[in-house]
Order: C-alpha cells, then structure tokens, then sequence
C-alpha cells in the first residue's frame, strides 16, 4: 500500500511539473497610462487561453522602455515615443525596440467640480504651469491660488503634455508632482484650486474636464483632431513580435482588443 501511495505521489508531481513547465508568461511593465488597457486585454486573453499568465505593472513609461532595453520585461508600456537617447541605448546593448501603437488617448485639463472655470487656452495652460499665472481670477472669476499638479519625469503623461501645450518649458518648481493619473485625478478631486491632467481613461465625475481652446476633451474630437492635446499609446517589444507575445499584440489589435480599449476610456484604432 505505501508504495502504491508512493508511485501515485512521484506521478503526480511529474505532471504538476509538466503542467508547470507548459505554463507559458509574459510580463508587462511601463504606462499607468496605458494600463487600463494592458490589464483588460491580459484579463480577456488569459481567459482565452488559460495556458499562458500575463502579469501586469506600472511604473511610467520611461520604466517600460527601460525595462524592455534591460531584458526585464516583454512588453514595455508607453505613452509617448522612445526617446533619441533611449534608441542610443538600446543600439548599444545590441536590442532594437520595436514600435507597436494600441490606442490613441487625450491629455484631459481637470480642475475641482466646484471650479467655475470651463474652459482655457493653450496659452494660459502654458502660462498657469510655467508660472506666469499664480491666481484664478487671472483667468476667469474665481478667485484664489493656483494648486499645479503635475507628473513625474519618469511619466509618458508629463512628456506628451510638456510637448503639446508647454513647448517643452520647465513646469514650475513649486508644483506637486504625482507618480500616476490615478493619483493626479484624487488630488484633483480633493483640492478645490487644483489644476492638473489626465489621460481620457482616468475622468469621472470627480473632477471637471476643461475646453482647450473652446473644444472639449472627448474621444470623437481626438479622432477628428480637433482636440490638440492628443497622442498615440504604445507597447514596446524587443524586436518585432513573436510567440505568445506576437499572439497578445494581435489580440489587442483586434476588434476585441479595441473593444477594451475603447471601454476603458481610450479611443480604438479601428
């Protein structure tokens, strides 16, 4: 009998090893941005094919596109292009980064809900976070300091806004400098002078969307490209994709892909 249970035992651990050893992963770093995405997509995919386990985290994009050149993840979430410097290092440790775009987004200007505000301009979004505008009475009637929210360095966000509606100018040093759009968006929220900005996949009625230059934040005027602050998402691959994480970029491309894109608040490619 004991060694019945003995060589039932042994089979048994051979073929958790062999279910272990067919267990295929992936792993994603990178974009609280493109986040939402990833981690819906990993969800729908994983169920579809329960052979393969997706883990999914943030970090901003500059971790993703480092992450990616250091052979520490798959995928490399992002919400703005590589940098020059970012290819140069790449070239060096021989890795090439190759490009594959899974969604476009808005950048969303948000202040409190009680903010009387509607609306901006470029240039005094510009001028509110280079400091040139410290009150809101100098752009509307409500009165009182100026709370700036920012991203950190290490953030897509902070670099596709910087270039869009900043022309790439210093932000104030005095501003608050939030590590994702999650966090941005509940600063926002409880800080009644804030200002700050979001990717579109992060509103709700939490904060207030603002016009720039009189057009709203929405998914169909990023389409149309009458909304200014727009920008493309990316997953980054070592190289262009192949296997199962060939098989996971397809799937998010797909019209169930961008079906959950389009659900988590981001604009489908198709």
């Amino acid at each position: 009998m004991f060694g019945l249970l003995t060589g039932a035992l042994i089979i048994s651990l051979i073929f958790s090893a062999h279910v272990l050893a067919a267990k295929k992963a992936i792993t994603i770093k990178g974009s609280t941005t493109v986040l939402p995405i990833a981690q819906a997509c990993a969800e729908a995919f994983m169920n579809k094919y329960p052979d393969i386990d997706i883990s999914v985290q943030g970090g901003g994009s500059g971790v993703g596109i480092a992450s990616i050149i250091d052979g520490t993840c798959d995928i490399g979430d992002s919400s703005r292009p590589i940098k020059d410097k970012e290819k140069a290092k790449a070239e060096e440790k021989g890795v090439q980064v190759y490009e594959n775009v899974v969604a476009m987004d808005g950048i969303a200007v948000v202040v409190h809900p009680s903010n009387p505000v509607n609306e901006l301009t470029r240039e005094q979004i510009k001028a509110i976070y280079t400091g040139k505008i410290s009150n809101w009475s100098e752009v509307g009637e409500k009165k009182g300091k100026i709370v700036v929210i920012s991203r950190d360095s290490a953030s897509g966000t902070f670099e596709a806004f910087n270039h869009l509606a900043l022309d790439k100018e210093r932000v104030r040093p005095e501003s608050l400098l939030n590590a994702s759009n999650n966090a941005v968006a509940m600063t926002v929220a409880s800080t009644p002078g804030a200002i700050g900005y979001i990717g579109l996949g992060y509103l709700s009625p939490k904060v207030k969307s603002l016009k720039v230059n009189g057009v709203e934040p929405t998914k169909e005027n990023v389409v149309n490209g009458s909304y200014i602050l727009a920008r493309k998402l990316f997953m980054y691959t070592k190289g262009e994709p192949e296997g199962i994480i060939k098989q996971f970029v397809d799937f998010i491309l797909s019209s169930d892909g961008q079906k959950l894109a389009d659900e988590a608040g981001f604009v489908a490619l198709k």
